[in-house]
This record gives C-alpha cells, sequence and structure tokens, in this order.
C-alpha cells in the first residue's frame, strides 16, 4: 500500500505540479493533488480485490469461503478475528469498502464483514506507530483496543438487529447464485478468466459514479476547509464538544496517518484528548465520502444503523478518553 500511494503521489505531483504547473500553495491544486490519489488508490484496491475474489470463486464454492474465514461461531470468535484482521490491514474507510464487497460476495454474516469493516480505518501499523509517538504507548493501546471492541461489538450488535435483509440487492441476488461443483471442476480458471473479468469491471462500474461523488467531497475539504474551523467548535471542555467532534468530523475523508498531525494540534491548543480522538475516529471511521460509497453495497435502513452504532460507540469512547485522563 505504501508503495502504491508513493507512485500515486508522484503521479499527481507530475499532473497537478508540471503539467498544469500549479502552485502547490494554491487551495485547488491541493484538492486535486488529493483527489488524484485517492481516486486511483480506491479503484485499483477495488478492482484488485473484486478481481480476486472472483478467482477465489472459481475454485471454492460461497459454502466454502464461508467456511473457512466467515463461520459464526457461539462465542463470536468470528467477529474477534474479523476485527482484528480489519486492525492490521493498512486500509482507509474508502479502501475497506472493496473487501468489505468481497466479504459479502463470498457469503461471509454481515456482522462478521462489518467487524472488519468498523476496525480496519480505525487502525492501521503507521497509524499505530504515529499514535505512539505523539501520544505515549499507554493511550496507543487503550486506543487500538478501543477500535477492535468497537468492531466486535458492532458487528455482533447490527447482526442481531436483523440488518443482514438490508444489504442491497445486487448483492443478494448475487449471493442467490449457486455454482455446481462439477462444472467448477470442468471449467479451467483459463476459460472462466474472461467471466470474472466482466463482473469485475461491472462491480467497478456500478460503484464508480459513489466513488466519484465521494472522493470530489473529500477532496473539497481537504483543500479549502482549514483546521481553525474545527478547533473552534471542539475546544471547549463542554460535554456536548465529544458528540459534536464526531458530527462535524463525518463529511472529511482523511485516513489515520493523515489526521494524527491535525489531531496533535488540536490537543496542543486545548482540546481535550477524548474529543480529539472522538473527532479523529469519526473523520476515518464515518466519513461522508465512505457513506456515498456504501450506499450502492447498503440500503438506507442499514446505513443509518451503522452509522448510529458506530457514531454512538465513538463517542462513549470520547468520554471514556476524556475521563481517563483529565
Amino acid at each position: 500500500m505504501d508503495l502504491l500511494v508513493q507512485f500515486l503521489t508522484t503521479i499527481s505531483d507530475i499532473v497537478v505540479f508540471k503539467w498544469l504547473g500549479w502552485s502547490d500553495a494554491e487551495l485547488y491544486a491541493k484538492a486535486l493533488h488529493y483527489f488524484i490519489i485517492a481516486f486511483s488508490e480506491i479503484i485499483i484496491l477495488l478492482f484488485i480485490v473484486t478481481l480476486v475474489m472472483g478467482i477465489i470463486q472459481h475454485y471454492l464454492s460461497f459454502e466454502k469461503i464461508r467456511d473457512l474465514v466467515g463461520k459464526k461461531s457461539k462465542y463470536a470468535i468470528s467477529n474477534i478475528i474479523a476485527s482484528i484482521f480489519g486492525a492490521i490491514t493498512p486500509f482507509c474507510s474508502c479502501s475497506s469498502t472493496p473487501i468489505f464487497i468481497g466479504m459479502m460476495q463470498a457469503k461471509i454474516p454481515l456482522g462478521i464483514a462489518l467487524s472488519f469493516l468498523i476496525t480496519s480505518p480505525l487502525i492501521n501499523e503507521l497509524a499505530i506507530a504515529m499514535f505512539w509517538v505523539i501520544f505515549g504507548w499507554k493511550i496507543t493501546l487503550i486506543y487500538i483496543s478501543t477500535g477492535i471492541i468497537l468492531g466486535i461489538l458492532g458487528g455482533i450488535l447490527l447482526e442481531k438487529l436483523g440488518m443482514s435483509k438490508h444489504i442491497a440487492l445486487w448483492i443478494q441476488e448475487l449471493n442467490e447464485e449457486t455454482v455446481k461443483p462439477n462444472e467448477l471442476r470442468r471449467s479451467s480458471l483459463l476459460n472462466s478468466f474472461p467471466k470474472i473479468y466482466k463482473h469485475t469491471i461491472t462491480t467497478v462500474k456500478k460503484l464508480l459514479p459513489y466513488i466519484l461523488v465521494g472522493i470530489s467531497i473529500g477532496s473539497f475539504i481537504h483543500g479549502y476547509v482549514p483546521t481553525e474551523f474545527f478547533k473552534e467548535y471542539i475546544g471547549q471542555k463542554n460535554w456536548y464538544t465529544v458528540p459534536i467532534s464526531v458530527i462535524i468530523a463525518i463529511p472529511l475523508y482523511i485516513d489515520a496517518a493523515g489526521i494524527l498531525p491535525i489531531i496533535e494540534s488540536f490537543v496542543a491548543k486545548g482540546v481535550p484528548i477524548g474529543t480529539a480522538i472522538a473527532f479523529m475516529m469519526g473523520s476515518i471511521g464515518l466519513s461522508l465520502p465512505a457513506a456515498l460509497l456504501l450506499k450502492k453495497v447498503m440500503q438506507k435502513k442499514l446505513i443509518i444503523a451503522y452509522f448510529l452504532t458506530i457514531g454512538i460507540g465513538m463517542i462513549l469512547a470520547g468520554y471514556f478518553y476524556n475521563y481517563l485522563f483529565s
């Protein structure tokens, strides 16, 4: 992932600063530079994940995939594994969505897939290293535990609430497709690859408008909205600043590594650490661009339930941090 981002950053540098000749001090240049990187990264990841899932499904039936990586368990072991898997993958909220789609296509239960989707953007290796340097090991370990627990409980709760029936219809119809094992054995991967590739392109095309709109919004905010705007509204030590910090963070699209320097400046300016971390969680775990992308794979009720459940969890985590470190 780091090599891909570095490559896309180089391409974006060439397009924005060399070919267009714009200055990196201009807000519109920053917005376009960010858009090129984020949009390209997500499209590439979506294509690769969908293609790989298609190849896996060629060799394994949906049932076998579910039994291998997504089997429900009495003690939520699968949710724990999915949440930990999310914690060790270096994805942002939009980049995690293609993985989530792949899990849905593989008939992995919704709650387990959501445990991955919730935790994945909240925790990654680079962010943990930066978090450790900025805030120390105690806060870092508590933050990691919080992200994993939020993923486990959020996935279990949304599954228990019966949200599985609110997956997008095209995903439900896909899940109902069956392929006879004998047909799989008779058909070689070489012969099946054109069909797999066609399905991959179709999936990317379905999600493309949502990705385009979401990243455009995130790029505009990234380029034009100053950090002082947020400090003004979440810098006070009042009870309502924690929920406000989560709410105003939702329109953003910033990964954990990108938001941490901003969070450090917030704390340095006197913003309570729990409020700042709640803002961080909201911006990387509940971004509006990610919601627009999820709209293609989730029905409205599931998106609302997802945002409310995770948002409340983030708010409670913010209060917990403020209490613990006040």
